[in-house]
């Protein structure tokens, strides 16, 4: 099915797991296609965005999938006949994304215009630059070797297709490339995305795979990068489409990020392994209350706020940015923060700061992460307490204390 025509120089159809373009002018095209239509070409026909796989059982285990890693050429050969398209004349994009979740967008200056096609899926394969690898091409290797290694990927990726009514030289089109990556990037950084193989954060995936088309003919623009015009329409287009199709394929929302989990899933816990890392500094009664008031809890704008910070701030250190000595007094401070914001008492802070000094402190992810499960526990020992009982001669501070520090 045609969904729609752009510049005269481009035709977008849907069909059943594909999403195609026609280049009803001649193009130039850079792509990541990994047969012999890979690379820089100037006569090419067609672009297409193939659903190779269903994510089954958390891996792609598909026929199409082994043939997309294993036997690239086949594989384009096999989806374009499927199609009725000429596959000497195809680039070709793999995923395990549906095809129903591609967001379009479209930007125009002046007589220049943008169109950016995006599906994409994070859930399993996110990963930042430099990440620990398990992918290796050695030069000699058997056949059942790569099937296996292929089989092994986690689904998720984010394929673009990129077109752009002007033609570009061909090292503009390589900038145009590296706009596009930045942008997809800085939504993944909004959306806070963690990386699945590290502590940090996403910076893509494991098997992005992108295809820039610019129409031939005319003056050639020679510079794509963030100071140009079409350097800006292909980072909004990208930025915006990624955004749309995440919320499409994985739900993922700015305002769905809002919580204090989606901040701590960088260090590998879910709902679950939180309720039991807070509740087990919380009276059974307490930790079962907190259980049921998880949502309501972690999603508090306040609350999400002081983790986040405290999260960011790890990162500082981590980089180093903030000197290490400093780590001790920094968490206390922050972590005081999330202790008032779970209370809403936050006339306490110094008092949670004074609780909180006494416990372990490092950038260790378990420590942090233990460090941070006390301060909620602190927080939430105290969001229903007696106000005549609190302030630091309170009645209520010693038991606090005591339960915080076993």
């Amino acid at each position: 099915m045609k969904l729609v025509k752009f510049y005269g120089g481009v035709e977008l159809h849907r069909e059943e797991k594909m999403v195609y373009a026609r280049l009803v002018a001649p193009h130039r095209v850079l792509s990541t296609c990994r047969s012999c239509s890979g690379g820089l070409h100037d006569d090419l026909q067609y672009i297409y965005n193939h659903q190779s796989c269903e994510p089954a059982g958390g891996h792609m285990n598909s026929r199409m999938h082994i043939l997309a890693v294993d036997r690239p050429e086949e594989y384009r050969r096999e989806v374009a006949s499927r199609h009725n398209l000429p596959f000497q004349k195809c680039a070709t994009l793999g995923t395990a994304a549906n095809m129903n979740n591609a967001a379009i967008c479209h930007e125009r200056f002046q007589d220049l215009e943008v169109v950016t096609v995006c599906t994409g899926g994070v859930e399993g394969n996110a990963g930042r630059a430099g990440d620990p690898a398990s992918y290796y091409e050695p030069q000699e290797e058997s056949a059942d070797e790569r099937a296996e290694k292929g089989g092994g990927l986690e689904p998720g990726t984010i394929n673009a297709m990129i077109f752009i009514n002007r033609e570009l030289f061909p090292g503009a089109m390589v900038t145009a490339v590296l706009t596009a990556t930045e942008a997809k990037t800085a939504a993944l950084q909004e959306l806070e995305i963690p990386s699945r193989y590290s502590e940090g954060l996403a910076t893509g995936t494991g098997t992005d795979q992108i295809a820039v088309a610019s129409r031939l003919g005319g003056r050639a623009i020679a510079f794509a990068g963030k100071h140009s015009k079409v350097g800006e329409l292909i980072g909004r287009t990208m930025h915006d489409a990624v955004l749309r199709t995440l919320s499409l394929q994985n739900g993922l929302t700015p305002a769905g990020q809002s919580s204090s989990l989606a901040h701590l899933e960088r260090f590998r816990i879910d709902e679950q392994e939180m309720c039991q890392g807070i509740g087990k500094f919380l009276s059974k009664d307490d930790a079962d209350l907190f259980k049921k008031s998880f949502s309501n809890i972690i999603k508090d704008p306040i609350t999400v706020a002081a983790v986040a910070a405290l999260v960011h701030l790890r990162d500082k250190f981590v980089w180093g940015i903030l000197p290490k000595s400093c780590t001790a007094e920094i968490m206390v401070l922050y972590g005081a923060q999330i202790s008032a914001a779970v209370s809403g008492k936050s006339q306490r802070i110094n008092d949670y700061m004074q609780m909180l000094s006494s416990l372990q402190k490092s950038l260790d992810k378990q420590v942090f992460l233990e460090f941070v499960y006390q301060a909620f526990a602190l927080g939430f020992s105290e969001k229903w307490a007696d106000p005549k009982s609190e302030g630091c001669g309170g009645a209520g501070c010693g038991d606090e204390e005591a339960a915080i520090t076993q």
